[in-house]
């Protein structure tokens, strides 16, 4: 599976420079941000612990905490040279920018992207871990599965990198968190099958699926609309020496690459801004496992809704069993089985949930030592309520529905939050990440995917489609591959222009594409036992 052997069918004279180092003022800029986002990320976490009034007898945990941040961190910059090479690629080989001008600017549209994402597609991912795992993750078999999801797919994606090939690094996550689910539940005697939310794996299997698809297919439709519109034969042609596009072609493909590059950021920079909140909950939840800053006046609405919640449930579901109603609410979460008895313990435990909050009067006063259990309870009812919305097994009346998703809303802002100092370091870590690396997988995009040059008209259609269909996926909370998109619509592009294909690079881009997502869960899967023994 080497690209490397590929023959390169640019010619001289319109390949790019792809070989100019960086100068000086280049690699000062570069120390001088990462040395500022460290900083910056340790002064911001210092104060939140100091704020939190934190205490501990040993400096472990946040030994523990420090090199989980920056495995997270490094997972997230490795993704910037790994994925962002594909949007710099068209206007690199269309000359419409030069190369180095346009790594510095998707870098800069990385980390704006990261700055404004929604958050949505975060604790999507997250809810892909094994319950016992996220309720327990200061455990040592949280820190194991943390350290083994991150190392797996660190691991993954520069083994695909070195050899040129533009795999997914969602892809990998996805697969280093079903690769630990499945170890998990494995370890504890149960069916490996149990171990994941396949329900939620699913829906994200099938965005990753459908992206090479839309990538492949829209892009080809519309290089070919462009081609039957715009008669201009210089679009379809290779370029002429390192002469830029017209300057309309030149602005869309601009455009397209600071879309894609704002694109990815916001939906990739996600993963890495999830597990470094699993991390964070984990090791300080006095800090982080409830939103400190939720306002005053918020907790009236919340302690109401909560009152009326638990009355809804109690009328529908009877008499509470003598079990302990935590222990229902995650066994329904891991198994998605509904039984007698999970009305009760869900009116219990939302009960119990609001007369904390009444009683502290702020989720910043809730008592140290209640932090981590009342966030716990809060995850364990969000998530039961996120199945029984689809269970049909559960029979609910309209406003006994209405008021569960009230509440769910409640408990969701209370945990589902991110610090602006975790946007700006996962933005530094993926903005500079496009810096490094990046030569490898534009030359496998620019190159050898078709048999000739990339034309402008074949950029600008495979970067718009994948500008739009990552966008699209973000909005939806999705998280989508943007080197499937864009690679595959590349691919579309130079079939709809018979230019033809380079079988070689196409069965190794489909053998990275298969192998990704077992070799992550292999990996990941052994890792966690591995360090489970070490822990």
């Amino acid at each position: 599976m080497n690209a490397s052997t590929v023959v390169l069918p640019a010619s001289s004279a319109s390949r790019p420079r792809l070989d100019q180092k960086a100068g000086p003022v280049t690699t000062i800029i570069f120390l001088g941000l990462l040395a500022c986002g460290l900083l910056f990320t340790g002064y911001s976490l210092v104060t939140d612990i100091t704020n939190a009034g934190n205490k501990t007898l040993t400096w472990l945990p946040y030994i523990l905490l420090v090199v989980a941040l920056l495995t997270a961190l490094g997972f997230e910059f490795v993704n910037g040279f790994h994925d962002t090479a594909n949007a710099v690629a068209t206007v690199i080989y269309t000359h419409s920018l030069p190369p180095n001008f346009a790594v510095l600017w998707s870098g800069l549209f990385n980390f704006l992207g990261v700055l404004m994402s929604s958050g949505a597609v975060a604790f999507g991912i997250i809810s892909l871990l094994p319950v016992e795992l996220i309720m327990q993750v200061g455990s040592s078999a949280g820190f194991a599965m943390v350290f083994a999801l991150l190392i797996a797919a660190i691991l993954w994606n520069l083994g695909t990198w070195s050899l040129g090939l533009p795999a997914s690094s969602s892809h990998t996550l996805i697969g280093s968190i079903i690769g630990v689910g499945v170890a998990n539940a494995m370890m504890h005697g149960r069916d490996g099958t149990s171990g994941v939310d396949w329900a939620q794996a699913t829906k994200v299997g099938y965005s990753l699926l459908l992206s090479p698809l839309v990538g492949f297919g829209f892009a080809a439709l519309l290089f070919l609309l462009l081609r039957a519109l715009v008669k201009n034969q210089a679009l379809y042609e290779e370029p002429k020496g390192n002469t830029p596009p017209p300057w309309w072609i030149r602005s869309i493909l601009i455009l397209t690459c600071t879309g894609v590059s704002f694109a990815h950021g916001s939906n990739d920079g996600q993963k890495g801004m999830g597990l470094i909140m699993l991390i964070l909950v984990g090791t300080v939840p006095t800090a982080y496992a409830l939103n400190r800053a939720m306002p005053i006046e918020n907790m009236t609405q919340f302690v109401a809704v909560s009152k009326v919640t638990q009355q809804a449930l109690e009328q529908a579901g009877g008499t509470a069993s003598s079990t302990d109603p935590r222990a229902i609410l995650a066994e329904y979460v891991r198994t998605k089985e509904y039984k007698t008895g999970l009305l009760p313990a869900l009116a219990s435990v939302v009960g119990s949930i609001g007369q904390q909050v009444k009683e502290s009067g702020t989720l910043a006063r809730i008592p140290m030592e209640a932090v981590a259990n009342v966030r716990n309870d809060m995850y364990l009812v969000s998530e039961a309520i996120r199945f029984l919305e689809k269970d049909n097994a559960v029979k609910l009346d309209a406003d006994a529905r209405a008021n569960l998703k009230a509440f769910k809303k409640q408990i969701d802002e209370s945990t589902k939050f991110i610090p602006l100092w975790v946007k700006v370091a996962v933005a530094i870590a993926l903005g500079l990440g496009t810096m490094v690396g990046w030569k490898r997988i534009v030359v496998t995009v620019g190159e050898k995917i078709g048999k000739t040059h990339l034309t402008y008209a074949q950029g600008a259609s495979a970067e718009l489609v994948a500008m739009v269909t990552i966008g699209a996926a973000d909005v939806f909370g999705l998280p989508v591959s943007t080197t499937h998109v864009l690679s595959s619509g590349v691919a579309g592009t130079m079939a709809a222009n018979k230019s033809g294909l380079q079988l070689s690079t196409i069965r190794n881009l489909a053998m990275a594409w298969v192998l990704t997502m077992p070799a992550a869960i292999l990996l990941s899967g052994s890792l966690y036992w591995l360090f489970t023994k070490v822990f």
